[in-house]
């Protein structure tokens, strides 16, 4: 007895289909069989059949159909009543025809002869009779699944093409390919697959059409160029690179390589086999598994979990042919730097070449395109340093054939209850195992030299591995001085912080920590005592440099001196972090010097941040900063495109200083530093950043009675509300602002606020309201002598009197300022000027000029990265494009919208996916 989803749903006997009646009971034979022999609740079920307003008998009709779906799948124990719901329990691992595909593919894409490969994959792309779940397709809640199985058959249609490829088939193969493009206009890995099939076939100029249709595509509906492998790969047509034959690639594949985001194995890894050995157990048991395995590893601080994790993972990367994925969840992180979820799920779809731009913005679509990514596939995943459960499970797939490996301090029980987790503990190291690590570092003759040394030393360090690696680190870099010399170091060293005690109260592993700090040099202790004040998850070579006051040069020198210590990580290159417990440690040493470091530190941030902020918002009025103190690196940011990657490099960063700021009693940097994150946040749409660091600011203020300041971020508070419709709250801020520049005499403030007022009574269709700020705004601007924002103001007005359906006023106010930005260089105020102008010269009947001022805004709000503001114009060109009949030009501006809106979890998502399906 077999259930058939890949196609419409039925049940086979024998092989012989027995057709299953009614829509209802489809979905609910079709809900049991997605479950995977698992679980399903009544809740899930009745979801699954009637959706979001199931009527009142919706338990009762479930039961019947339970009781029906027995009948004809042969009994009572084929549904067995399970709490909270019903698990389908057919006999054998073919269950399904879905269950029959995955191993079929898992077969196929694992390594193996081509032809052996071929075979299978064609017996499993022969399962699918259809469109998955066919006939229940739209009118249940399984359409998630659905798509999902879409995914999965185009895995295994891909990776036949690439078989066929290696195999030499490429004129056979030509069709298929093209039909699988025509399919799939946009997919950048079967274009690849179909231009080296021409170009083997001898047909150059359509492997090279084939690059310049899918560029086009990309363009229409993106607004994207092809990826680094395609231009790559027309570049090498274009050159006739002998590497594209079929006889010098054969060890290669057209498709895009697997991710290996390992770190660094540790060198001279020893002891824990009998973990390796469960470890390796695991593997055969996710090659033949119906769910995806999870190991959840705990243990203390510093007994080696992620180096057991790291070290195991290499030694097992080429069982999972299709990718290592790798990601520092920072679960304990002291600073509250904890990594959210839906961060690690945009890193993972990254790794398998998801364009940054099409990275849904909310958890729940990151997960489910995640799951759906890795289905069919067979990939290695360690989530290292998790906190709890509930950071893990979004990070976990949902099909078969991955293996994924936590570690945490916690024992993660609920994770082992709920998703059956293998539960493995990691002890201390043994005597031997820690004579055995430190053998492999310092070598077989000096360690037999001075067993009573060495044993000293493995008692010191309390056989904990992080104390052990950092001790023969200590003795690799002396070997003129004798181990015996060293345990007498240790043991005078000695002290007594119960934090970093490894779990053996006869011993304190903080003396270990202390006899390498004060081996370094005295500029190293100073670099490692003073990195310890940092408040973000790590930190760059001129933050570093900042802290210490010394140049880039020498930073780079201590940095590397740390390094070789084992003190300190160089995770990726020119970033470093330490280990939670000498975090600890070094932030403890720090006395004296600690004010200073935490000021060179915060004025890093600020006065970088300052002039990244005023590359990336030429209209934004620079504020009064203090010099920054001696020592202190403050990068030159050239040009917006630098500013951002800044921004987006130092995020975590930037904001836990913000938050952690008050705490050193630097509120000055506080609220400043929060100001200029205001235009990054904002144009990213992280709206609840953003008013989580005015409020921070605000805060700072209020302590410092900084009156100006305070009317700056109640502006910008304001601003942001109105953004979020809380119109009320938006309202009480701008008239305080207001309130602040009149005591303040401060006209160009009150003219900023009126600006804004304007901008918020116009989004509520007060229009003329909103013309008056806007015209009081101006004025106060003209006095002033601010020739910017009087351009800018000016078209304010324009866009209002088109509101006003005064058109021609609005080519003339808005004409006028888009020549003063442009000669004044403002961009986004330009962008801004573009759209008002395509507004106008729509209603004025002139289509053409219309879309090509919509053009210009789209093309500088996206250059600039103003996601939100991007996606608003896009959103009125599609409108635009709907009127007047052209519904396929429509959907390209709002699915470009979408995605911008996708990305910045902006709500107004949901209304353009109503447009698109209206269309």
């Amino acid at each position: 007895m077999q259930v058939r989803l890949l196609g419409p749903i039925d049940v086979t006997q024998a092989g012989v289909p027995r057709e299953v009646p009614g829509l209802r009971r489809k979905a609910v034979l079709a809900a049991l069989a997605v479950g995977r022999g698992e679980v399903v609740s009544t809740d899930r079920l009745i979801d699954a059949v009637w959706g979001e307003d199931p009527p009142a008998t919706a338990m009762n009709t479930l039961q019947r159909h339970v009781s029906y779906l027995r009948q004809v799948l042969g009994g009572r124990d084929t549904i067995v009543a399970r709490p909270p719901g019903y698990v389908l329990a057919l006999p054998g691992d073919d269950a399904t025809d879905v269950a029959v595909a995955e191993r079929l593919i898992r077969q196929g894409t694992a390594p193996g002869e081509h032809a052996d490969r071929v075979r299978v994959l064609q017996q499993a792309l022969a399962l699918w009779r259809g469109r998955p779940l066919e006939d229940i397709a739209g009118q249940t809640g399984l359409d998630t699944e659905a798509g999902r199985l879409e995914v999965l058959r185009l895995h295994a249609q891909s990776a036949l093409a690439e078989c066929r490829l290696q195999l030499g088939e490429h004129a056979q193969l030509v069709p298929d390919l093209e039909r699988l493009t025509r399919d799939h206009p946009l997919d950048e890995g079967l274009h690849g697959q179909l231009m080296l099939a021409l170009y083997r076939s001898g047909r150059p100029a359509d492997a090279l059409a084939t690059y310049q249709r899918l560029r086009q595509a990309l363009a229409t509906e993106l607004g994207l160029d092809p990826g680094q492998n395609l231009r790559d790969l027309e570049a090498a047509v274009l050159r006739q690179d002998p590497a594209l034959d079929l006889a010098a690639s054969r060890a290669t594949a057209a498709a895009p390589a697997a991710p290996a985001q390992l770190p660094l194995a540790v060198r001279g890894f020893a002891g824990h086999a009998e973990r390796l050995a469960q470890l390796d157990a695991l593997v055969q048991e996710a090659a033949a598994a119906r769910t995806t395995v999870v190991c959840a590893v705990s243990g203390p601080p510093g007994v080696g979990k992620t180096s057991l994790a790291v070290h195991w993972a290499h030694r097992v990367a080429d069982r999972f042919p299709d990718g290592q994925l790798y990601v520092n969840l920072r679960g304990f992180d002291q600073r509250g730097a904890v990594m959210d979820p839906a961060e690690a799920l945009s890193g993972f779809l990254h790794a398998f070449r998801m364009p940054r731009e099409q990275v849904p913005a909310g958890l729940d679509d990151r997960a489910t395109r995640y799951r759906s990514i890795l289905a069919g596939k067979r990939v290695l995943i360690i989530l290292d340093n998790a906190r709890d459960a509930d950071q893990v499970r979004p990070l976990l797939p949902g099909a078969p054939g991955c293996l994924v490996l936590v570690t945490s301090r916690n024992q993660l029980t609920s994770l082992v209850a709920a998703e059956g987790a293998v539960p493995l503990t990691l002890d201390l190291l043994t005597a031997g195992e820690s004579r055995e690590l430190l053998t492999l570092r310092l070598g077989a003759a000096r360690i037999a030299a001075e067993p009573a040394a060495v044993a000293d030393i493995v008692q010191r360090c309390a056989r904990l591995p992080l104390a052990l690696s950092i001790a023969a680190a200590h003795a690799a870099t002396r070997p003129g001085t004798s181990l015996a010399e060293q345990a007498a170091q240790l043991r005078d060293t000695a002290g007594g912080l119960d934090a970093l005690d490894g779990g053996d109260t006869s011993t304190d592993v903080r003396s270990v920590f202390s006899w390498s700090y004060r081996a370094l040099t005295g500029d190293g202790a100073r670099m490692f005592r003073l990195l310890g004040l940092h408040p973000g998850p790590d930190l760059g070579v001129p933050a570093a440099a900042s802290v210490a006051g010394v140049g880039l040069p020498r930073a780079r020198a201590l940095l590397a001196e740390l390094v070789e210590a084992n003190l300190l990580t160089e995770h990726t290159p020119g970033r470093y972090r330490f280990h939670d417990l000498l975090r600890s440690y070094a932030a403890e040493q720090v006395s004296a010097d600690r004010g200073a470091g935490v000021l060179r530190m915060f004025d890093h941030y600020l006065h970088t941040a300052h002039a990244a902020v005023m590359q990336l918002d030429t209209g934004r009025p620079p504020t009064t900063l203090p010099r920054p103190a001696a020592g202190v690196t403050v990068l030159k940011v050239r040009g917006g495109d630098e500013a951002m990657a800044w921004f987006t490099a130092e995020d975590a960063v930037l904001l836990a200083a913000v938050h952690g700021g008050a705490a050193e009693g630097l509120d000055e940097h506080v609220w400043r530093l929060a100001w200029t994150l205001t235009t990054y946040l904002d144009w990213q749409g992280r709206f609840d950043d953003l008013i989580a660091t005015s409020t921070a600011a605000l805060a700072a203020l209020l302590r410092v009675g900084d009156v100006l300041g305070r009317a700056h971020v109640h502006r910008d508070l304001g601003r942001t509300l109105a953004r979020l419709g809380r119109f009320d709250e938006a309202a009480t801020h701008l008239d305080q602002a207001i309130d602040l520049y009149r005591s303040l005499d401060d006209p160009v403030g009150q003219a900023r606020t009126h600006h804004n007022i304007g901008w918020m009574l116009q989004v509520q269709q007060r229009h003329r309201e909103a013309l008056a700020h806007s015209e009081q705004a101006f004025a106060l601007f003209e006095a002033a002598g601010d020739v910017l924002w009087q351009a800018r103001t000016l078209n304010a007005a324009g866009w209002l009197h088109a509101q006003l359906g005064d058109h021609r006023r609005t080519l003339d106010l808005s004409g006028r300022a888009l020549q003063l930005l442009q000669e004044l260089g403002d961009q986004h105020g330009e962008a801004g000027t573009w759209d008002s102008l395509a507004v106008a010269h729509d209603h004025l009947g002139d289509h053409q000029q219309a879309t090509r001022c919509y053009d210009k805004a789209i093309q500088l709000f996206e250059q600039l990265g103003d996601r939100a503001t991007a996606a608003d114009v896009l959103v009125a060109a599609g409108d635009r494009h709907h009127t007047a009949g052209d519904g396929a030009r429509a959907a390209v501006s709002w699915r470009r919208a979408l995605q911008h809106f996708e990305a910045i979890g902006d709500p107004r998502a949901g209304d353009v996916n109503r447009k698109l399906r209206a269309v």
